[in-house]
């Protein structure tokens, strides 16, 4: 048997469990936007940084409301978090002009939702070759540009 080591992950694998409080609704009650990395607030949703990016700019929105599935939003939430998706969308054009990009929700755990009982829609920028064998083989991500400059060239985007 193979073993690859990513260490990167004890940090993220550590602090979720059912036993931890929900990012989500942590980092949206939190008073310091900068450092739960909060680019936007809208009335309903919220749009932050992934902290454990598959690339630069990678954001992501959630309610504000801890909700597990699509069918539990009410449709004023619903409504308000597609149009913040798309707006993260166009302001990652502004700020990277990305060739491609992913938008998409994992709901439950076996679908790959790192945080399961707190729906978030992920919104990042892509280029050819930002998944190449360091990512492929070693699950180990390469990025070019670090959290806080991210940060600031989002909350400039989104006018903040």
């Amino acid at each position: 048997m193979d073993h690859l080591w990513s260490p990167w992950r004890y940090g993220y694998v550590s602090k979720t469990g059912p036993e931890r409080a929900c990012i989500f609704c942590a980092k949206s009650a939190a008073a310091d936007d900068r450092k739960n990395f909060i680019v936007y607030r809208g009335k309903y949703n919220f749009v932050l940084l992934n902290i454990f990016p598959y690339s630069c700019g990678h954001l992501m929105v959630a309610p504000y409301r801890h909700v597990a599935t699509l069918q539990d939003v009410d449709a004023a939430t619903l409504a308000e978090l597609a149009g913040i998706t798309r707006m993260a969308e166009m302001k990652l054009r502004e700020a990277y002009n990305a060739p491609g990009y992913n938008i998409g929700m994992n709901i439950g755990e076996s679908a790959g939702a790192g945080i399961a009982g707190h729906i978030h829609m992920h919104v990042l920028p892509r280029w050819s070759g930002d998944v190449n064998f360091m990512t492929a083989i070693g699950e180990t991500r390469v990025l070019p540009e670090d959290l806080t400059t991210t940060y600031d060239k989002l909350l400039a985007a989104f006018g903040s």
